[in-house]
């Protein structure tokens, strides 16, 4: 996926002489292409994350069109304070292309995790959040980004194979169905939806109907298509690499409450830190209990639940 959206970015760029990239020390074998391309509009300022986003602030306001590339964890939270006091403030289009989000980064451990990004980046309002699930949503995502007048997270999984159903559809605001069922809702953020699906077929033989829905961006967020997939829906689980709380799981719950809705909501996430713990994605999702074994299981208590 991180090649996909530099190879679009790079195209952008082409027709649009305002887009910039920064990266803070990262993206090698990734960002060259842009790079070479435009080697007056490439600027590695070194592992200084939080003057990445001051100095693209400043560029948003000069009419540029900053996009600024790190590791998720690190292009998150390190910056924060400037991202909230920059370009969310003064509502200013300042991309932040976050890499590796959740567990991508399995062998570099915990300070390489991002398990609280969305939930950071969607509680403020000025910022839209997005969450491709696949290479081809990433380039579909980044077009629709293009016009924004406001700051942009794009949290990007370091692996992009294709999501079966989604043809690469994205609209800003608007949920992705890719399989119907009455019994339970798998709402899967991004990524996720590969897990997801894999549990609706595990549920399959047990006479429980699943559909599975992938929610790919907040603020604007699918509030509408949400509510109406759940009107008739018993059980609701949430699936997402990322803390149970203020990521997917929290806004699902926020939607259900908020519209009165009697759907039951189960959330699928990472329920503690994972402290001195490493390893492949598979292992660490079967671990951290992210796997399509324990999504299937937490529907199955769902339903006994109801």
């Amino acid at each position: 996926m991180r090649t996909a959206i530099a190879s679009g970015l790079t195209e952008l760029a082409e027709a649009d002489e305002r887009i910039v990239l920064l990266t803070g020390d990262l993206g090698f074998t990734v960002l060259e292409r842009f790079a070479e391309r435009h080697p007056q509009r490439f600027f590695n300022v070194g592992v200084a994350e939080q003057n990445m986003v001051g100095l693209a602030t400043g560029l948003a306001e000069a009419g540029f069109v900053p996009f600024v590339y790190s590791i998720a964890s690190f292009a998150a939270m390190r910056p924060y304070e400037f991202i909230r006091n920059g370009p969310a403030l003064h509502r200013l289009p300042v991309r932040i292309v976050a890499v590796g989000g959740g567990i991508d980064y399995g062998h570099n451990g915990v300070t390489h995790f991002a398990l609280e990004d969305v939930g950071l980046m969607r509680i403020q309002p000025e910022i839209t959040t997005v969450v491709p699930a696949d290479r081809e949503q990433a380039r579909a995502a980044l077009e629709a980004i293009r016009a924004l007048e406001r700051p942009v997270y794009l949290r990007v999984s370091r692996q992009g194979a294709p999501v079966p159903g989604l043809g690469g559809r994205f609209e800003l605001g608007r949920l992705n169905l890719l399989r119907a069922g009455a019994d339970v809702a798998l709402v899967a953020l991004g990524p996720e939806a590969h897990a997801a699906l894999a549990a609706a077929a595990l549920l399959e033989p047990d006479g429980i109907e699943a559909s599975v829905a992938v929610v790919s961006s907040f603020n604007p967020s699918p509030e509408d298509d949400l509510r109406a997939l759940l009107a008739h829906t018993p059980l609701a689980v949430t699936i997402e690499g990322h803390y149970r709380t203020g990521g997917l799981g929290s806004w699902v719950s926020e939607v259900v409450t908020d519209a009165g809705l009697g759907t039951r909501v189960s959330r699928v996430g990472v329920a503690s830190m994972p402290v001195a713990l490493t390893g492949s994605e598979a292992f660490l999702a079967e671990r951290l209990g992210l796997s399509p074994v324990a999504i299937a299981a937490a529907a199955h208590a769902g339903l006994r639940a109801l």
